[in-house]
């Protein structure tokens, strides 16, 4: 197999996840603000860090205005963000055009014809939400279409690698985001809770209060990655935030876990030859997730160790790179 095309087959994937898991984002971040107290401080520049574009999104204007309007069209819209939705897809689209022969033909179609949705329906908001349902609903038929009517052979299994490790990192993307603004909200309220107990001697009925709130915030945490219904069977518990990370990050049975995308990887990788050094990044990657304490992680130390991940998912992508595609 041609490394330039194991090359495009695997970024086609990657570029696809990328669109449904930004659309996602966008819908589930339009129902939280709605389900969520006015006073609320929680908006819409989150995305923008799950998506890691901050420095792209202020470079034309660094006074840019950070609201729902500005956001949603450079998530959307903007080609000149490389991971917006009409850029991930023109991507995927382009990767495949010159290796069309090595998947389906109904997968090409459907790739060219959701971008070409895509380029001409640029939503309103009124018509945003039937807009980003498509590109999911798309995006899943281009799944459902690779897995259902291509052979096993090692174009599958770079489609595969691309599918995974992209899973992977936008779900540790938006852990990092979500949980980090949820924590410090958190302690930012046991130190205002404690400071009016001091001053009033009377109970207080604050955290009471937040806690729905907060509630409401991790289940949209499982809401971005379609995971809520799969938490309650598994979990059967109140949604929590040690319980949230605990599912997302080891949980080895849900497909947008990151332990189950690890696991999936490591089974393409053992298919393919001069995997050595892959497999070993991988190992080292798996290691550090299984040995993690989450409900240590959930009070201290979270974003440090959801870096360490972010850079063991690149060195991975590195290896698989230096293995494959630079031949």
């Amino acid at each position: 197999m041609l490394s330039r095309v194991a090359q495009n087959i695997y970024w086609m994937t990657r570029y696809v996840e990328r669109a449904e898991d930004t659309a996602r984002l966008i819908n589930v971040n339009t129902n939280l603000l709605l389900d969520l107290p006015r006073t609320t401080t929680f908006g819409w520049l989150p995305l923008i860090f799950i998506v890691g574009a901050e420095s792209q999104f202020f470079e034309k204007d660094p006074h840019r205005l950070v609201d729902e309007a500005n956001v949603v069209r450079f998530l959307i819209n903007d080609r000149d963000h490389p991971g917006s939705i009409i850029s991930s897809l023109a991507a995927a689209r382009e990767n495949l055009r010159t290796t069309r022969d090595t998947v389906p033909r109904e997968a090409w179609e459907q790739i060219n014809g959701l971008y070409i949705y895509a380029r001409d329906h640029v939503p309103s908001r009124r018509g945003r939400y039937e807009f980003l349902r498509r590109v999911i609903l798309g995006a899943q038929q281009i799944g459902g279409l690779l897995a259902g009517a291509m052979s096993r052979t090692a174009a599958y299994d770079f489609v595969r690698l691309g599918h995974y490790l992209e899973r992977a990192d936008m779900t540790t993307r938006i852990l990092d985001v979500r949980s980090a603004n949820l924590l410090s909200h958190a302690r930012q309220t046991q130190q205002s809770q404690g400071q009016s107990q001091m001053q009033t001697q009377t109970p207080a009925s604050t955290q009471e209060e937040q806690d729905p709130f907060e509630s409401i915030q991790w289940m949209s945490v499982l809401k971005s990655l379609s995971a809520y219904q799969m938490y309650r069977q598994q979990v059967r518990v109140r949604v929590s935030g040690p319980d949230v990370l605990k599912f997302l990050l080891q949980d080895e049975y849900f497909p947008r876990a990151v332990a189950f995308c690890l696991r999936q990887l490591d089974i393409c990788l053992r298919k393919l030859p001069r995997h050595d050094a892959a497999l070993a990044a991988l190992a080292a990657l798996r290691q550090k997730l299984n040995a993690a304490t989450v409900p240590e992680l959930s009070r201290e130390g979270l974003h440090d160790f959801i870096d360490e991940v972010q850079i063991g998912l690149s060195q991975l992508h590195d290896q698989i790179a230096a293995a494959y595609f630079a031949h």
